[in-house]
């Protein structure tokens, strides 16, 4: 039912009870930081309760007198997290910022933040662990969409030196891929951004996988990862698109905020006009040839897609999706996610019909392969099931894909082998015939 997360402090050796130091801040408070001469407790703090995605704001807390202050209250980015310089002077932190993920320096006396440059190449890509040295120079760790973490310094003077190449000569036994930005007049006419990654070398047209992004608050940004990763899909010889619809986060908090109670509205404008605006960037990409995919909230998507956007791809791939808003509502274990996003509890809800899937199933008619999985206590596999059992009973094309050792996330290695060849077979069954 809650986000009220708070810090603690405690002596150890005494036999005191821990004190509580945020509990008048009713939402989120974490990851705390304590300066190097343990006068002051750096950690962000959220102000909404019960609000997951609500912005991360650094604090600093006098942890002699009790005082504490907002330090980056105008700043218009969430913190995700936290590191003091070694002299006591400045917080380094690290926020999603337009697809990237970016570490700035943050003055400790007026809160002033500067963006740092922390790679040679033109976009920043995934930073993280970063781990302040004496006199001034940054260790951290990077990765982006086409290649994994390896470890970088920046110096003092901002030079940028790469420290290991972990992954090298794996990734030269692949075709290279190329990563082009994507920006659009989205709903409302706001600026909407994406991502176009396809093959280097190939000149024939592509089939495309539209990949949708969870959460909802979240971003496909330029970052690695062992789920979803763009860059498997365009090895296999696909155009892969994707959009930070309305909701997404890295573009300021009315924009994350925006998707709520508002689902199935923004968000699949914002996908319609994304990629038919990829279609016009890159002519190499064939929209009349397209899959779509998407999980956890993405998975929804697919299942409102399916009921909304009857004629715009040749398949589906549905992991973990909602499928009935109304038993989300009551069998999810993150009801407090479920109560902000949908306005309260099911009987208090508005218009809680407006974005169900379930009312749409008339209208599918596009192959879809539903993954589930049964530890999945988020988004319970029985919605997967369901979407499945709607497939069937109308006769669509569909396969199911149930894994009983995995939760809301597929994260053993095998059961990953098998997501995978099982979702391009599906999809080269649809777009390579």
């Amino acid at each position: 039912m809650s986000t009220n997360l708070d810090i603690y402090s405690w002596l150890v050796d005494s036999r005191m009870m821990p004190v509580n130091l945020t509990q008048d801040n009713q939402a989120t408070d974490t990851l705390p930081t304590p300066s190097p001469d343990g006068k002051w407790l750096a950690y962000a703090a959220m102000a909404r309760p019960g609000y997951e995605a609500d912005r991360q704001v650094l604090m600093l807390r006098n942890l002699e007198s009790g005082e504490t202050k907002k330090l980056t209250d105008a700043w218009d980015r969430s913190v995700g997290s936290i590191a003091w310089s070694a002299d006591g002077k400045a917080l380094y932190v690290t926020a999603q910022d337009t697809l990237e993920h970016p570490v700035f320096r943050v003055d400790a006396a007026t809160g002033k933040v500067e963006k740092l440059k922390a790679t040679t190449e033109t976009f920043e890509g995934n930073i993280g662990d970063v781990t302040p040295l004496p006199g001034g120079a940054l260790l951290y760790s990077r990765n982006t969409a086409l290649a994994p973490t390896d470890l970088f310094v920046r110096d003092a003077k901002g030079k940028v030196s790469q420290l290991t190449k972990v992954n090298a000569a794996a990734l030269a036994e692949f075709d290279p891929v190329k990563l082009d930005r994507l920006q659009f007049a989205g709903a409302n006419g706001d600026k909407v951004w994406g991502m176009i990654l396809k093959p280097a070398n190939s000149s024939a047209k592509l089939p495309v996988a539209f990949i949708v992004h969870g959460g909802p608050q979240g971003s496909f940004g330029n970052s690695w990862s062992t789920r979803w990763n763009p860059r498997l899909f365009a090895q296999q010889g696909y155009g892969v698109v994707t959009v930070d619809f309305h909701g997404s986060t890295g573009y300021g908090q009315a924009f994350t905020d925006s998707i709520n109670k508002d689902w199935g509205g923004k968000p699949l404008e914002d996908l319609k006009l994304g990629l038919a605006a990829a279609g016009k960037q890159d002519a190499q990409l064939d929209l009349g040839n397209a899959c779509a995919l998407g999980a956890s909230y993405g998975g929804y998507m697919m299942n409102w897609i399916a009921g909304q956007w009857t004629d715009g791809f040749k398949c589906l791939v549905q992991h973990d999706g909602v499928f009935d808003l109304r038993a989300m509502a009551f069998e999810t274990e993150e009801l407090w996610f479920d109560e902000w996003d949908h306005g309260g509890p099911w009987w208090e809800r508005t218009d809680p019909e407006k974005w169900n899937p379930v009312n749409h199933v008339d209208k599918w008619k596009t192959p879809m392969l539903v993954i589930t999985s049964e530890k999945d206590f988020r988004i319970p596999y029985t919605q997967g099931l369901a979407a499945f059992t709607a497939l069937q009973r109308r006769n669509i094309p569909s396969q199911l894909l149930v894994f009983p050792d995995e939760n809301h996330w597929v994260l053993k290695g095998a059961n990953s082998v098998q997501w995978h060849q099982t979702v391009f077979n599906w999809m080269d069954e649809h777009l390579k015939k």
